[in-house]
């Protein structure tokens, strides 16, 4: 069966973001209806994989003691409604380093599709910021912007130029899983309804 896969950015899209950088587990809080938007994800069949740039691990606000703090929580919270995220990928670099990973570069998109071995083609990516749509759509994922965090500027206002033109807007990631599974459902329909059709075709009159 081909890998079912969802993107997600961390802060402002499951959990609340912070002008100062999120820097410990105390810090990390989930937006309401994020970790069982995400088990709804796994239940359905999906593996959740995060991408998030962490510049204020490039200026020394924190260490990966404290990511890695942060992260346990997150794990420990979604196993307790079921959920589960596969991997997290972060970009350490400030800005001013001009990596290859900080997003909008697609960096940490082409490590997941290495590290799944599997092109990122139709892959939906939910973020709260331009830069997170913009890298995913580099990459050849499917872009939706949730308007929680940064995002929250967009409510009931035109997306700037920059945002790829098929980008979906949701007003938060539970939203976002709604109207994805909604979606998924009314395909797999489809496509039963095509292949019976097929069968039928296929039958010798009156077999």
């Amino acid at each position: 069966m081909p890998i079912k896969l969802v993107i997600l950015d961390r802060d402002g899209t499951i959990n609340e973001a912070s002008d100062e950088f999120v820097k410990s587990p105390e810090e990390w809080r989930p937006l309401p209806g994020a970790l069982e938007a995400i088990a709804r994800l796994n239940h359905a069949g999906y593996q959740v994989v995060v991408v998030s740039n962490q510049a204020g691990l490039g200026r020394g606000l924190l260490d990966m003691v404290q990511i890695n703090a942060m992260h346990a929580k997150m794990h420990k919270m979604l196993a307790a409604v079921g959920g589960r995220v596969e991997a997290i990928f972060l970009c350490p670099h400030t800005p001013e380093e001009a990596c290859a990973c900080r997003m909008p570069a697609p960096g940490l998109f082409e490590q997941i599709a290495e590290r799944w071995g599997i092109s990122l083609a139709g892959v939906p990516v939910l973020g709260d910021q331009l830069c997170d749509v913009q890298a995913g759509s580099v990459a050849g994922c499917e872009p939706h912007l949730v308007l929680t965090g940064l995002g929250a500027q967009w409510r009931d206002q035109p997306l700037a130029v920059g945002f790829p033109p098929e980008t979906q807007v949701h007003q938060d990631l539970p939203a976002f899983v709604d109207d994805f599974l909604a979606k998924q459902a009314v395909q797999i329909k489809q496509s039963k309804v095509a292949k019976d059709a097929l069968k039928a075709k296929a039958s010798p009159a009156g077999a």
